[in-house]
């Protein structure tokens, strides 16, 4: 069962393709000690970061009042592309990220960044605990 406490970890990621099943791992291991195993689809975010970026990146997870948001910060200040209906990508192994972030959570959505002269973009995805049961 989620914990009702707030909590909140931040991972970060060199540009380094290897970094992805770390990230991967770590996420899927908070959501295990938090009783949120079921949520962990949402992962496709950390691997979107370091594929289709030329910098660093971060992981952020947070629990609050019922509700897991991930996010991922980037150094590219570019949006991302717009996501494909999930039906649609068939066996295609690219380009499925946000398409999955978006049949996964209950709202996603991303910000431009700039932080010491630096920009970059945070995507990001909220899901209710609700969708445990589901």
């Amino acid at each position: 069962m989620p914990e009702n406490e707030p909590w909140e970890y931040t991972l970060y990621i060199p540009n380094d393709l290897r970094a992805v099943t770390v990230s991967r791992r770590t996420l899927r291991l908070i959501l295990t000690l938090h009783g949120l195993i079921g949520l962990v689809d949402t992962a496709e975010l950390v691997s979107n970061a370091v594929r289709h970026t030329k910098g660093p990146a971060a992981l952020r997870v947070c629990w609050s009042a019922g509700v897991l948001r991930i996010g991922a910060w980037d150094a590219d200040p570019e949006p991302p592309e717009p996501p494909r209906v999930l039906e649609q990508l068939g066996e295609v192994e690219e380009g499925r990220g946000l398409a999955l972030v978006r049949a996964c959570a209950d709202v996603w959505g991303w910000n431009p960044l700039t932080r010491h002269g630096n920009r970059g973009k945070y995507v990001w995805c909220e899901i209710t605990a609700g969708r445990l049961a589901a």
